[in-house]
């Protein structure tokens, strides 16, 4: 597991699936049980089938690994999370990155994606990865541990997003950040709007610390810090879509 100063990932052979058993039975509005002390978003989701991301070799040919890692500041020791981590794009290129001395946690939702990311790992002998299933309201990392997070195009696959981000981030170590990669468009086109995003993140105590447009992304990059006090979830105000403008009413 991963303690709060250097986490050290325990890894027999070359992989741990750590799985989450506190999934629980949506209630009667398809919500879990436990997001109802959370806001609802007030936007459609994206379906994971759907994605439309380039294969690995083209988006290596446009260099959008080392890009994003170069923004985030990635260095060797490091101890990052990749959430949505699917067949690992990033999980492998950040093991290669932190190196020996860094950990990178890999986890998805889908039981089916994170088997198979097992697999490549154990594949590539990347001993400094750990793999771990999700729920699609926490991610239940553990705290303090973390460097940088990142949620690659697929924050907008995110259901409940207060209460993803509101359990997201103790995770966090002093001085960490949070790195999306998105798309802009509506986010049932596997994008969202980056004023839609700032909003959903600052409602539960991130700010923006750095955004860019390029080309290699496909996207864009917003990069969050946590400020503050974490809001209660009763006190969390959503953004509401006022025409193309999210808003929150605080």
């Amino acid at each position: 597991m991963l303690a709060s100063r250097r986490p050290v990932l325990a890894i027999p052979a070359a992989v741990t699936l750590l799985l989450c058993g506190c999934q629980q039975r949506p209630a009667g509005d398809g919500r879990p049980e436990t997001a109802r002390d959370f806001p609802t978003a007030d936007r459609p989701v994206s379906r994971a089938a759907e994605n439309t991301i380039s294969s690995e070799s083209q988006r290596d040919s446009m260099n959008e690994a080392n890009v994003v890692m170069d923004l985030a500041r990635i260095e060797p020791g490091m101890s990052v999370a990749d959430i949505g981590a699917g067949e690992g794009y990033y999980t492998v290129r950040l093991a290669q990155r932190v190196g020996a001395k860094g950990r990178v946690l890999a986890e998805d939702i889908n039981p089916a994606a994170t088997e198979r990311l097992g697999t490549r790992i154990m594949r590539e002998q990347l001993e400094n990865v750990s793999i771990k299933l999700g729920t699609e309201d926490d991610p239940s990392l553990p705290p303090a541990s973390f460097d940088r997070i990142f949620l690659v195009h697929m924050y907008h696959e995110v259901s409940e997003p207060y209460a993803f981000l509101w359990r997201l981030r103790p995770a966090l170590r002093p001085g960490g950040r949070v790195i999306v990669v998105d798309v802009d468009r509506p986010t049932d086109m596997h994008g969202i709007p980056p004023a839609l995003l700032f909003c959903e993140l600052g409602a539960v105590g991130f700010r923006l610390t750095e955004f860019v447009r390029k080309p290699e992304l496909q996207g864009y990059y917003a990069q969050f810090e946590a400020t503050g006090v974490r809001p209660a979830p009763a006190s969390i105000t959503p953004c509401r879509m006022s025409g193309d403008t999210p808003k929150r009413n605080d």
